[in-house]
């Protein structure tokens, strides 16, 4: 092992306070043969810098000096300690990952406004050992569209991956998922199938430098790779040269399933070669899905055991598992849940014993598409779910609940206490393992958002939404993290600006989680929050007022418009514990009018990227007083429909001209602020890319202000 004693020539600094003339000098002190210690001492180094620190080499004279090590006897996997001891700060690492935490943990500290010497002891452990982000890549993504096309320029920038890696560790994630629909034509020429390679010789050679350029800075970072694929799957050039899977290539994905010998020896082989050619790789995922229509569970799973898992296990090197929960208890690609899959699929886990690199990771959609709605466990893709995977508990392998995202891409978002209720219902079995954070439909790239010409501190997408994954990345590392944490980076990045955004993000962007509980949703284009969007019928539209009286919840405590009017009109009532039409519409009313005074008097000139946050605040917040009053505008709309009352009609046609009014707000808020935003909601209900597929809260104006004509033209039934 070799020590390095780090050295930056950085001589003179400003001044740490009115007093202080001189940085104070501190050697960092790192095991240089260790990629991660390398890349801890390197991120609190860059800290140390910018507190005005001076970092050197010396070994007497120093002011401070902290050593970075790890040490397995005194620590568990991904646990960190940072320990003051007069001029020394040890961090140490239960391993490489848990290191990297410490020394980010000390950066941090120094960040928002610790001196070295006030440094305070600190030990911390994981709650969740899988920490993932589900990443689809834009290339074959699982839909085509526009609005993911878009992403592959800047997906194929390593400056990019860096950056997005650097977040993902910062915030304690562990793992990276890349999904798409084939990823091996990407990544390898098959030795006994060369044909099924597109590329030219300089083409394949800048993919595979892509692919090994995120591996190798995930591996520094300790983040753990897969690749997750549906399947069947092969390149168009395969299917062409051999006659076989004729459908089953990219663009196409609701196709039927290929079993000829052939395409199972590509891709077992495929699977093979890409681990041995690809040593940074940590796993691959298997999806039971939409490639395999005709055939029965059982035969899908035997298909799984003979290609994509028997390909794994040829692999001379660990391997470690993703096991998506099927999605299709019929022969269809049509969603379903069933106790006999439930069977297949845990005997074929429990028969792989200990064959892979620690317990194989078992996906499972929280409420399928929509796990930002209620916290409680309504349904898994297909329906609901049983105790087979649980009950007995299970020994090699572990749940991950898949948290997606489909109902919010442009505006902030951050509910601290929606995650931490989320972990504490669902996240503290011993057969949970972790969860995923991640979309299908969005792809945290390009940023396509941005209007303005003033500087703002991102350049890419997910660097918008830096509170969302510094919220679900550090809650499931700690739940118990408190929220002086998260508010202490709006302090460092907008000062006292900044005092009252967390709880005001906090309150506004609930009005997301609020609708999404209110209206019962599925598969990803069923919701779009942000819009007020769903798809109805064949079709993605604004959520009409029609349309949200009938429509039956998410959440089993709330109470939909027709129940609730129709009960009421019957001379029923509901019990405390249910949240009735006039419950959330006050709820949101309060809650979103003092979000709005909380930022009323942030002054945001001269700095556009507190203007984005106090905006979407603001947007969130008239989003919220807006479904306020189309909830009173719906209940009244109903009860006239029932009873004939003419003040019903008319006091739900003043609701929703309020409703709109708000809504126009909205409009004046983002107009200048967000452009036109292609969605891949757009797409409808069709398997093709639909590209007249613009979003903006302006461009449904006219659907919005329906209601109001659906209110005035409606007849007693």
């Amino acid at each position: 092992m070799t020590i390095k004693y780090w050295f930056l020539p950085f001589l003179l600094v400003s001044c740490l306070n009115a007093g202080a003339a001189w940085a104070q000098k501190v050697t960092l002190v790192f095991d240089e043969e260790l990629p991660q210690a390398a890349y801890a001492a390197r991120k609190l180094g860059e800290a140390l810098d910018e507190r005005g620190y001076e970092v050197g080499d010396r070994r007497r004279g120093y002011d401070q000096l902290v050593s970075l090590s790890v040490h397995p006897e005194r620590l568990g996997s991904e646990a960190f300690a940072i320990v003051p001891d007069g001029k020394v700060i040890s961090v140490y690492g239960g391993d490489k990952r848990g290191l990297i935490y410490g020394a980010l943990a000390l950066a941090e500290s120094l960040r928002t406004g610790t001196l070295l010497e006030d440094v305070t002891a600190v030990e911390e452990e994981p709650e969740l050992a899988f920490r993932g982000i589900k990443y689809n890549l834009p290339w074959e993504t699982y839909r085509p569209s526009s609005a993911l096309d878009q992403h592959y320029e800047t997906a194929q920038d390593l400056e990019y991956w860096e950056a997005f890696l650097d977040m993902m560790v910062a915030n304690r994630f562990n793992a990276i998922s890349l999904w798409n629909m084939h990823p091996y034509t990407f990544m390898i020429k098959p030795k006994n199938f060369p044909e099924a390679s597109p590329w030219s010789k300089r083409e394949l050679a800048d993919w595979q430098e892509l692919y090994r350029g995120i591996f190798r800075l995930a591996k520094e970072r300790g983040l753990d790779t897969y690749l997750v694929h549906w399947s069947i799957f092969v390149s168009q050039e395969f299917a062409e040269a051999h006659d076989v899977a004729q459908q089953n290539f990219y663009p196409h994905y609701y196709v039927e399933g290929e079993t000829s010998e052939i395409v199972r020896r590509y891709l077992r082989e495929s699977v093979t070669q890409v681990l041995e050619e690809y040593p940074n790789l940590d796993g691959i995922g298997i999806s039971h899905g939409e490639g395999m229509a005709g055939m029965t569970p059982l035969e899908r799973q035997r298909w799984m055991d003979d290609v994509l898992i028997a390909g794994m296990l040829e692999a001379d090197r660990p391997v470690k598992l993703i096991h998506r929960v099927p999605f299709s208890s019929g022969t269809s690609s049509e969603p379903g849940a069933s106790k006999d899959v439930e069977v297949v699929t845990r005997d074929a886990m429990e028969q792989l014993e200990d064959r892979f690199d620690g317990p194989i990771w078992v996906e499972m959609k929280f409420n399928w598409s929509h796990a930002h709605s209620t916290p409680k466990l309504v349904k898994v893709h297909g329906g609901e779910l049983g105790d087979t995977y649980f009950d007995p508990p299970p020994e090699n392998y572990k749940i991950t609940w898949q948290a997606r995202n489909e109902d919010f891409f442009a505006l902030r978002w951050g509910v601290p206490d929606f995650i931490r209720e989320h972990i504490a219902l669902n996240g503290q079995a011993d057969y949970v393992g972790g969860y995923f954070v991640g979309s299908e439909t969005y792809i945290p790239a390009l940023d396509y958002f941005t209007a303005v010409d003033e500087p703002v501190d991102w350049r890419w997408a997910f660097e918008r939404q830096w509170m969302f994954y510094k919220l679900w990345g550090r809650l499931l590392y700690d739940p118990e993290t408190p929220d002086a944490v998260f508010q202490a980076e709006f302090n460092r990045r907008y000062g006292p600006r900044g005092d009252n955004l967390l709880n005001a993000l906090s309150l506004a962007s609930s009005t997301q989680l609020r609708l999404a509980s209110l209206y019962d949703s599925r598969w990803d284009f069923t919701l779009y929050s942000e819009g007020f969007l769903a798809l109805q019928g064949d079709y993605t539209r604004y959520i009409s007022v029609d349309h949200l009286i009938d429509h039956p919840t998410m959440d089993p405590d709330y109470v939909s418009v027709a129940d609730y009017v129709e009960t009421l009109h019957r001379g029923g009532s509901f019990g405390v514990d249910r949240v009735t039409p006039p419950i959330l519409a006050d709820r949101l009313e309060r809650d979103n009018r003092e979000a709005l005074r909380l930022v009323k008097d942030i002054d945001t000139a001269g700095n556009a990227s507190l203007l984005y946050e106090v905006a979407d605040i603001k947007t969130w917040a008239n989003l919220g007083l807006h479904l306020a009053e189309k909830l009173r505008g719906a209940a009244a709309l109903h009860r006239y429909r029932l009873s004939g009352d003419e003040e019903q009609k008319q006091a739900a046609v003043d609701h929703l001209q309020q409703a709109l009014a708000y809504w126009d707000e909205v409009i004046d808020i983002t107009r200048p602020l967000y452009r036109d935003m292609r969605l891949t909601h757009y797409n409808h209900n069709f398997f093709e890319a639909n590209d007249d597929n613009l979003f903006h809260w302006a461009l449904i104006r006219d659907q919005v202000a329906r209601d109001i004509e659906i209110a005035r033209e409606s007849e007693v039934r």
